[in-house]
């Protein structure tokens, strides 16, 4: 029986993707975190998407964190990922080290260059430089962390300099997992990635392994790897109902998927749950699935999103539970001690 030995954490991930309205969106979101906190998971991550709500529904979200901290006061909340190259360096540092304070020190500053080329264009700025954008915004945030005089001579206020070992770098690439790695900072893999022309059938751990290998090699002596990966995850009481959701959903997502630059996956669900890399079923369904991911041996971090089976609200509140229940403790997760309530 497979358990993954370097499993430290288990996290919940969330694009903001429910079919309602943004405000519902929001609501559902939090609510999901805040179950999540309750089935003793020990983070919660979301994305930042400007202007396609197909993608991602949630251009803010260091305001959102702010709402779901106060309704929270465990669960490590992290940005997976703030689209860097889009966003002011000095403003992105300033709200992470107030949300930080707010939040008592759980917040997990994840980035990267994502974004749609059309949203470089809103910002007035090309696509095609976003690896440079992205280095130079980095730089500046860390720099304004901790406390080092930026252009102008001004110092961050508040400054945070622990919030500079708990960045994490976004990449699909074997020279973007050098890069974090060379830095100290965490991994962050997705959970897909469209195969080559030359690998068309090639699993995901054959794509993401030798980012790992690239990000191992990169590390500096002493500092402790921090990989995570993303999962699609959804289980559901009965497998056939698991089923009957995931062959709603992925056919909704379809054109998203192919938008991505993902070869069209064949005709059946069978076929459209390995094309999108998604683990779905009953419990011991996802259980033997997720075992079959050579790339879970090898993570500090495995962080689990309904995407792109996308069911109603109630269904993934369930499925959070059956993952922290069931699913993660047979890959060798242990649930952290339940918080003790204060009197009064």
């Amino acid at each position: 029986m497979k358990r993954f030995a370097n499993l430290k954490r288990l996290g919940f991930f969330t694009r903001l993707l429910d079919e309602a309205p943004p405000a519902e969106r929001y609501r559902h979101a939090a609510e999901q975190i805040v179950h999540a906190e309750k089935a003793g998971l020990d983070s919660a991550w979301i994305a930042q998407h400007h202007f396609h709500e197909r993608e991602g529904g949630l251009p803010s979200p260091f305001a959102f964190l702010g709402y779901v901290a106060a309704q929270t006061s465990r669960i490590r909340l992290g940005t997976g990922i703030v689209t860097l190259p889009l966003e002011n360096a000095v403003r992105v540092a300033e709200d992470a080290a107030v949300l930080d304070l707010l939040c008592n020190g759980r917040f997990e500053l994840g980035v990267g260059t994502g974004g749609n080329p059309s949203a470089f264009a809103a910002f007035g700025l090309d696509s095609a430089q976003r690896n440079e954008i992205f280095a130079r915004n980095l730089e500046v945030v860390r720099a304004a962390l901790v406390g080092k005089p930026l252009d102008g001579g001004d110092r961050l206020y508040p400054q945070r300099p622990e919030l500079d070992k708990r960045i994490w770098q976004a990449t699909f690439s074997v020279a973007g997992g050098a890069r974090a790695g060379k830095a100290g900072d965490g991994l962050l893999l997705s959970r897909t990635q469209p195969r080559t022309k030359e690998a068309p059938k090639a699993t995901l751990a054959e794509i993401q392994n030798p980012i790992i290998d690239a990000y191992l090699e990169a590390l500096p002596p002493g500092c402790e790897p921090r990989i995570m990966a993303s999962r699609s995850v959804f289980v559901a009481d009965d497998r056939a109902e698991a089923m009957r959701l995931a062959d709603i959903g992925l056919r909704r997502a379809l054109p998203q998927f192919l938008k991505g630059g993902h070869a069209r996956p064949g005709e059946t669900l069978e076929e459209m749950i390995t094309a999108f890399d998604t683990h779905v079923g009953a419990a011991d369904d996802v259980i033997a699935s997720l075992r079959n991911d050579a790339t879970l041996e090898r993570v500090t971090d495995l962080v689990f999103q309904a995407h792109s089976v996308d069911a109603p609200h109630p269904y993934i509140l369930r499925s959070i539970e059956l993952v922290a229940e069931k699913v993660a403790p047979a890959l060798g997760w242990t649930r952290a001690a339940p918080a003790v309530a204060l009197a009064g």
